[in-house]
């Protein structure tokens, strides 16, 4: 289980700025221990628990980046054409010939080894052939076209950093060094259920003053895009004693406690005093918009010395979209091993005008369109309740809108963060 400590988050001010908390999360978060050996194909998404080096150079020979005629680059001339001899042909694959002698040229295909002496490959395409001749034209640099021992990776080199959350791109990576298996951390565990009276599972019958439980849907996915095992707990009824617990018993078994709803300051939102009689509540309110009410806590494991981190988001589904992208991912991260992957926002330029209050950050949702003069400009859905899920299926992401901003005119540029940003 996850090492925390119940004074780790001590943050005593009204509403916890989102700097402050992943500084907290960063410094004080111990990612889980326990490791296993998987192979290349279920490595993907899985967090390395040690630095890879390479035990070999890659390319492991010089060869050919192109189909073309691997020659000398001395044999050239500097401002005329020059014709040599084909003495031979090279598949991928074959072992290079005898060195290549002056005036001389081997047929190449790409990925075969160049033949020693050649350090220049022309492509086929820019010469023309005469019989045993090639003729080729001036000007080409020296090393076109040809790929050197190591370019890509020295043996030795370090290629996977431990904590790297493993990409497509990566697992190709060790392949491409001969590996078959890697030592991964282990998945975070989640248990996840939802809180609230008024809350149905989809496909049950649905009471008149009852909604459709989604929270849990696009949470799972989310913490599952992310590489953690989720542990569905399905709906708690706001009930003190059953939220206790169920907060209590996935924490002996968990490294995360996950739940929406019942964070807020209602009679009837049950969850804070819940975390308080099992564990400790160590804040409950970030400096964000949509999702303020974001609860935290330490939850004691099942033997001494361990405990899981509680976090409680808030019920409305735009709400708990946001703070789980900016509150509950770097957690989620951080328990995973992962090193930080800071999300950058790219610049787009506003077609709105906007206004807030200062002191927290805000997420406006948006669509991206090309204006009439080339730049990309950011669009406002037309409903901006936290409750709305239409906008974020008809949006591309969110528009970040800094702590001390409190006006922006239209055409104002703003950082932009893509939903494949957030939810990847």
């Amino acid at each position: 289980m996850a090492q925390l400590s119940d004074d780790c988050f001590a943050f005593s001010g009204p509403l916890m700025p989102l700097a402050d908390m992943e500084k907290l999360i960063a410094e004080r978060v111990q990612p889980v221990a326990e490791t296993e050996v998987v192979s290349l194909n279920d490595a993907r998404g899985r967090v390395i628990a040690e630095n890879i080096a390479s035990l070999l150079d890659l390319p492991p020979f010089d060869n050919s980046a192109v189909d073309g005629y691997a020659v000398r680059h001395r044999d050239l001339a500097a401002t005329a054409e020059t014709k040599l001899k084909v003495t031979g042909r090279l598949t991928a694959g074959k072992s290079a010939p005898e060195p290549i002698s002056p005036g001389q040229a081997v047929r190449i295909f790409t990925g075969a080894p160049m033949p020693p002496g050649a350090d220049t490959v022309f492509m086929q395409e820019d010469v023309q052939v005469e019989g045993d001749t090639v003729i080729l034209p001036p000007g080409l640099k020296p090393g076109s076209n040809s790929r050197l021992t190591g370019e890509d990776v020295k043996k030795g080199a370090v290629v996977l950093p431990a904590g790297r959350r493993l990409a497509t791109q990566d697992i190709a990576l060790a392949a491409g060094i001969g590996l078959t298996r890697l030592k991964v951390r282990r998945r975070v565990r989640v248990a996840l259920f939802s809180t609230g009276d008024e809350i149905v599972e989809p496909g049950q019958p649905r009471p008149n003053a009852s909604t459709y439980d989604a929270n849990r849907y696009l949470l799972s996915g989310m913490l599952e895009r992310l590489g953690a095992t989720v542990t569905d707990l399905g709906i708690i009824k706001d009930e003190p004693a059953s939220l206790v617990k169920a907060i209590g018993e996935a924490a002996r078994t968990n490294d995360l406690v996950l739940t929406s709803g019942g964070v807020s300051t209602g009679e009837a939102d049950y969850v804070r005093d819940a975390v308080e009689k099992v564990g400790k509540l160590v804040f409950w309110r970030v400096a964000i918009k949509p999702g303020r009410p974001v609860a935290m806590g330490v939850i004691p494991g099942s033997s001494p010395g361990t405990s899981a981190a509680f976090m409680g988001l808030p019920g409305n589904p735009v709400a708990a979209f946001v703070t789980f992208a900016r509150v509950a991912r770097p957690l989620l991260l951080r328990l995973a091993g992962a090193l930080p992957e800071p999300l950058i926002a790219l610049p787009v330029r506003l077609s709105f005008a906007y206004k807030k209050k200062s002191g927290r950050r805000e997420y406006v949702r948006v669509s991206l369109r090309r204006a009439a003069d080339g730049t990309v400009e950011a669009v406002k859905h037309p409903q901006d309740g936290a409750g709305v899920i239409t906008s974020l299926t008809e949006t591309d992401g969110l528009a970040e809108i800094a702590e001390e901003v409190a006006t922006l005119e239209a055409g104002a540029t703003v950082g932009f963060l893509s939903y494949a940003t957030l939810i990847g």
